[in-house]
């Protein structure tokens, strides 16, 4: 039996993983469904987005040339690389010049990336004597296993919470505990280390923005904006495919990636990384180098397959495929044993399209073709069509040397009989006879009634009994009341437009406040006069000595070492609170922007267990794309937009708030409307 069908069996066979599997699935659905039923107009907006990646697709070749000029002139070293390998020696010359004569190993903190999944980048990298450390949970933990991936969103998703409590005692040295939350301190605790000494930061690339050379990165743990600002030197890895437009066209995608994956209105961390760090800036890498990945899209991006490259990898189609939820990732095996890079529906064609048939092709066979994944689509990729066009071998070179790949030699010649009798109605009906008398002889309701084991088919479900009678028989006995009419509806429906009415007559500040509250935030209004005690009496509240303070809080930073509060400008580890500035809020999300720039240290919003945010409420927007037109976040060497407190479900689907990033935010704002 081949390595697919063998690991898909084991699949089966695994309690564990089908509990893990089943709460995946059904926690993700329900999130992806209520974020996405507060998008009146969802359907027009997937249109859109899938009008958009498939232009980027038709001219692939312009926007990658576009964009990489817009990146270098930004100040970001750009290298394209064509294939793995080739990447591989990018990075390892990118490394050589890190470090210095006698240095030891260099030490590389990543976040997740899948082109690093595709390229095998740690194994590569620990190969040459470096130190490569997985810092997002999920991706920490499966390497501790010494495993791939389970799932491009969710890592670990494969594994309950003693299995997670077993490794860390064994791998970590602490008592045994299957608390998610103590698991999830013992993260945060020993990968803080690792931010604060690595080398180099590597990270993936959610969407490259072609009109500002801007590299977006979505996270919820913080460990992507760590891994983006405290090293040195930082390396972005991003398949050339990864691109929007416009900075119009990146709000967009991010109104649908975060909902399609975690059911989220925008994630926690969404980085804009335009250059390194600039003169003046408070913190930020020295280098910033972006490796451009082909590995094949541009061969693929003239294939039937080139629908694919549209993916956003927001793992939606792993959550609702009922073939995925019953054998997870690493199931999905190439010929010769190993774990396809890409798993799931997207996977099944993105990893024979850039790999080979000979190798994934008969992956397409992994699927019900229900049509399941298409729906859940942000982008609205007919996966069912290219599935189907995979398995019939009608791909590129390929076309019809291998129809069928995949499937054991009794079912295409049954495939081939049940198409030849399907062309005549007499033969159709006979067959129609025979399986119901089969299927009656042999019924599922006798215990677990199987197919013979060479079709694979009886393994995981019974055989459907047939209907009693065909269809065209049937139909002749309907009753004709069901043509009646169906009574008028009695609720008149609300059309969109209505809705969004609705929704704008909330003033950005009054929505800002909503949206932050529901996330776990709060916010504080106060009058610019009240701010600095206001500030000092929540410090001392909560017992807390110092704060981490950038440079626009100097007009109370006084105020706060009166009260008896040491006040730093540098980054401090040990500092339980950062206060910064903020540029803009953002009323729909409810999230606060923040920007690099002059005594405007990112880190003090990221390294504390509390942040304090302090924003006018003139500066509260209503929508990311009015937010996203700001020069201050355009031209700025990098900003963040924090959406909550940070957070992780990378555990038996818990959330556990507080990460790598702070357990706490509070939005002091200052009311600065005109006086009547």
């Amino acid at each position: 039996m081949n390595p697919f069908r063998t690991h898909i069996r084991k699949s089966l066979a695994d309690p564990n993983l089908q509990v893990a599997l089943d709460n995946n699935a059904v926690r993700r659905q329900a999130g992806r469904r209520a974020a996405l039923a507060q998008l009146p107009d969802k359907d027009e907006r997937r249109q859109r987005a899938h009008a958009v990646k498939m232009d980027v697709i038709a001219h692939l070749d312009r926007y990658v040339d576009e964009f990489a000029k817009r990146v270098t002139g930004n100040g970001i070293r750009v290298h394209r690389a064509a294939d793995a390998g080739e990447a591989i020696r990018i990075f390892l010359e990118i490394a050589g010049s890190v470090r210095a004569d006698g240095h030891p190993p260099l030490l590389v903190a990543k976040s997740k990336s899948m082109v690093s999944e595709e390229i095998n980048f740690n194994h590569a990298m620990e190969a040459q004597g470096m130190r490569v450390v997985e810092t997002d949970l999920g991706e920490f933990i499966v390497q501790l296993r010494g495993e791939r991936p389970s799932h491009i969103l969710t890592p670990a998703v494969h594994l309950r919470k003693e299995q997670v409590g077993e490794l860390f005692h064994e791998k970590l040295g602490i008592p045994y505990t299957d608390d998610i939350p103590a698991l999830t301190a013992t993260a945060r605790k020993v990968l803080r280390e690792v931010f604060l000494t690595a080398d180099i930061g590597v990270s993936g690339v959610n969407f490259g923005v072609v009109e500002t050379g801007t590299l977006c990165m979505v996270t919820n743990e913080g460990n992507g904006r760590m891994c983006t600002t405290l090293p040195p030197v930082h390396v972005a890895l991003m398949g050339i495919e990864r691109l929007v437009p416009t900075m119009d066209d990146l709000a967009l995608f991010l109104s649908l990636l975060p909902r399609s994956g975690t059911g989220q209105k925008l994630s926690v961390y969404t980085s804009l990384l335009n250059s390194p760090r600039r003169p003046g800036d408070a913190d930020g890498p020295a280098e910033r180098h972006l490796i451009l990945l082909d590995n094949g899209r541009t061969r693929m991006s003239h294939s039937d397959l080139a629908e694919s490259l549209a993916c956003i990898r927001c793992g939606a189609c792993l959550n609702a495929c009922p073939v995925f939820r019953e054998i997870g990732g690493h199931a999905y095996r190439g010929a010769d044993g190993s774990i396809a890079p890409y798993p799931g529906p997207i996977g099944s064609v993105v990893s024979p399209g850039l790999f080979g048939l000979a190798q994934f092709g008969h992956l397409a066979q992994a699927s019900s073709l229900c049509g399941a994944c298409k729906e859940a689509c942000p982008v609205d990729i007919d996966l069912p069509a290219m599935l189907l066009r995979l398995r019939s071998g009608n791909v590129g070179a390929d076309r019809g040397a291998n129809p069928g790949v995949g499937l054991p030699l009794p079912v295409k010649l049954g495939l081939k009989a049940y198409r030849l009798a399907a062309r005549t109605p007499f033969l159709f009906a006979v067959g129609q006879g025979l399986g119901s008398l089969f299927s009656r002889l042999y019924s599922p309701r006798k215990p677990y009634m199987r197919i013979p084991a060479f079709t694979g088919w009886g393994y995981s479900k019974d055989f459907p009994r047939f209907a009693g009678r065909t269809f065209h028989a049937r139909w002749k006995r309907i009753d004709q009341r069901l043509e009646q009419p169906l009574p008028a509806a009695t609720t008149a429906a609300v059309h969109p437009s209505e809705f969004t009415t609705m929704i704008v007559k909330k003033s950005p500040s009054e929505r800002f406040t909503e949206e932050l509250t529901l996330l776990g935030g709060k916010v504080t209004r106060v009058r610019s006069l009240d701010l600095p005690s206001r500030l000092a009496d929540f410090l001392r509240e909560r017992n807390i000595p110092s704060v981490f303070v950038d440079e626009s809080g100097a007009e109370y930073g006084a105020s706060l070492k009166a009260a008896g509060i040491a006040v730093t400008r540098e980054a401090d580890p040990a500092a339980r609170c950062g206060i910064t500035g903020a540029v803009a809020g953002i009323g729909e999300t409810g999230s606060v922007v923040v920007s690099s720039g002059s005594g405007c240290p990112l880190t003090a919003s990221l390294l504390p267990e509390i942040y304090i945010a302090i924003l006018k409420k003139s500066q509260i927007l209503h929508t990311l794309t009015e937010t996203l037109r700001k020069p201050e976040i355009r031209e700025a060497s990098a900003a963040a937009i924090i959406t909550g407190p940070s957070r992780t479900a990378d555990i038996e689907m818990a959330l556990t708030i507080g990460v790598h990033g702070p357990g706490e935010i509070h939005a002091f704002v200052i009311d600065d409307s005109p006086a009547v």
